[in-house]
């Protein structure tokens, strides 16, 4: 990943703009002021600088993520296949964008099974990222990423481990803030509130653990 930051996935203010209108038009609506959210894969802490709650928990393998989180903000660097800092049952809210196809299956059902012991009676996972049938032409110019998933692929991996889907949107969000189009509050929540969306190519899906 040496070097991954500068080249790959630089600061640019216009991601905040994304996920602060993220938090207030869609996210908000989804998480208690009383939960516990936990982000992984949180890069610069876009989205859990973003959260209202009662606990915040951004885990990155990145060592300059402690910088870039929000005071209150607790900050782990390590893998995400590695939640044993967290007692079971504690998070209500798991949120990963763009991570799992930066993993191996192995690492992801590794993830899968950590989330399963600390996640709470009512807590979800929400997974946002490239939908490799809509993005298929895209989806290796990032050169990390390990491990393609469509929203059928990953939908049928969940359930394979555990998680039920409950929520599944296969053109969520466009592909990247890297285009010619602006990244205007506005224009984000015509997006989200329009039943069309020719251009999504990220995916967004929840699920919950599967309780016996």
């Amino acid at each position: 990943m040496s070097g991954y930051h500068d080249v790959r996935f630089a600061p640019d203010p216009r991601r905040e703009v994304l996920w602060r209108t993220l938090w207030r038009h869609h996210f908000a609506a989804r998480i208690g002021a009383a939960d516990c959210v936990l982000d992984l894969g949180a890069g610069y802490g876009s989205f859990i600088n973003q959260v209202v709650a009662r606990r915040r928990i951004a885990v990155d393998t990145w060592a300059e993520l402690p910088r870039h989180v929000a005071p209150g903000v607790e900050a782990v660097v390590g893998s995400v296949a590695d939640l044993g800092f967290l007692p079971d049952g504690a998070v209500d809210f798991a949120f990963a964008s763009n991570l799992f196809e930066h993993l191996t299956q192995a690492d992801f059902a590794a993830t899968l099974a950590g989330l399963r012991r600390v996640l709470s009676p009512r807590g979800t996972l929400t997974i946002l990222q490239p939908n490799w049938r809509h993005a298929s032409r895209e989806y290796y110019d990032d050169y990390t990423h390990v491990t393609p998933w469509s929203h059928v692929s990953l939908c049928d991996f969940l359930a394979a481990h555990g998680f039920e889907p409950f929520e599944v949107r296969p053109r969520f969000l466009p592909l990247t803030i890297k285009s010619r189009l602006p990244v205007h509050p506005l224009l984000i929540r015509a997006w989200l509130a329009s039943p069309l969306k020719p251009g999504g190519k990220q995916m967004l899906v929840a699920a919950r653990p599967r309780r016996s």
